[in-house]
């Protein structure tokens, strides 16, 4: 495998090939999905006219952070990651980069993304990106190998771009942003028992205690995958009822959610791939909509 991927990257250029390279590293789509709900963060909670500079040192301390963790998450995970095939290709298991190189890129990044938010935003947003880091790799990347509810866990650090967006623009945690912060939480839970249903054979040959790993008839993961879309129906009603949101998101919301929850449901009946790839496209498609919504239709 690492011969054929050295062929492969001496087949492109080398600029290419490095930017491939490092998006993989930083997990170039899950570190935009991050800086996109941080954003809205910052967007909703902000009041006044836009201060861009503001958003703009958020962004890339955040961005820093993101990309840090990314890095030195798969660093931790590198031996594991070799025995499923939808990582195997990352840059360590694929013999691309050396771990030593990841874990000055992951650290430096991630340092110097702490001490950012704290100079140039507010010692408020660097502690929560902080609490993100240490939450993704020391305690959700562990019980990765040792519990299925690692999911719960490691719902936090990625609920919690949004409330830094807040924290950023307002200097303080309140209701709002905490609303946030639980539409992300609750989201996240079906999204990743879809994605842990569709890959559940992988996941146990590399050791990793995902519910669906462990959980052979399927009760259980359909049953926490509909609780889950039903709370986040509800919680996806709170910008709304705390102003910050008008009607066209209450809409917005109610629809996507009714939506999320029937292909939960219909995931929870049939508990097959069809069924479960379903809902994980569903949840592909409800978060950019409702964060949409919520910036539309934001109560000045």
């Amino acid at each position: 495998m690492n011969k054929a991927v050295t062929q492969e990257l001496a087949a492109v250029s080398p600029a290419k090939g490095w930017v491939a390279v490092y998006a993989d590293l930083v997990k170039a789509r899950l570190t935009l999905l991050v800086l996109l709900t941080t954003l809205v963060g910052f967007y909703v909670g902000h009041r006044g006219p836009m201060d861009f500079l503001l958003m703009f040192h958020t962004l890339l301390g955040t961005a820093l952070v993101a990309s840090g963790a990314a890095a030195l998450n798969q660093l931790l995970e590198r031996e594991h990651d070799a025995k499923m095939r939808r990582t195997a290709s990352r840059p360590l298991p694929s013999g691309r980069l050396q771990p030593v190189t990841v874990m000055l890129f992951g650290g430096v990044c991630a340092l110097v993304g702490t001490l950012y938010l704290a100079l140039l935003v507010n010692p408020l947003t660097s502690v929560l990106g902080a609490v993100s880091l240490i939450c993704y790799l020391f305690i959700y990347t562990p019980l990765k190998r040792l519990t299925w509810l690692n999911t719960a866990v490691g719902a936090v650090p990625g609920a919690l771009p949004p409330l830094m967006g807040w924290a950023a623009a307002r200097g303080e945690l309140s209701g709002g942003g905490w609303a946030l912060f639980a539409i992300l939480a609750f989201w996240q839970m079906p999204h990743f028992f879809a994605i842990a249903w569709i890959y559940k054979d992988e996941y146990a040959k590399a050791g990793f205690q995902m519910l669906p790993a462990v959980d052979p008839d399927g009760s259980r993961t359909a049953q926490q995958s509909v609780s889950h879309t039903l709370a986040l129906l509800l919680v996806g009603l709170c910008p709304f009822l705390f102003h910050l949101a008008g009607p066209v998101y209450l809409a917005g919301s109610l629809l996507l959610g009714v939506g999320y929850l029937a292909c939960a449901i219909r995931f929870a009946r049939r508990l097959d791939l069809k069924s479960a790839r379903l809902l994980f496209i569903s949840s592909i498609l409800y978060l950019p909509l409702i964060l949409i919504c919520m910036v539309v239709d934001k109560l000045k």
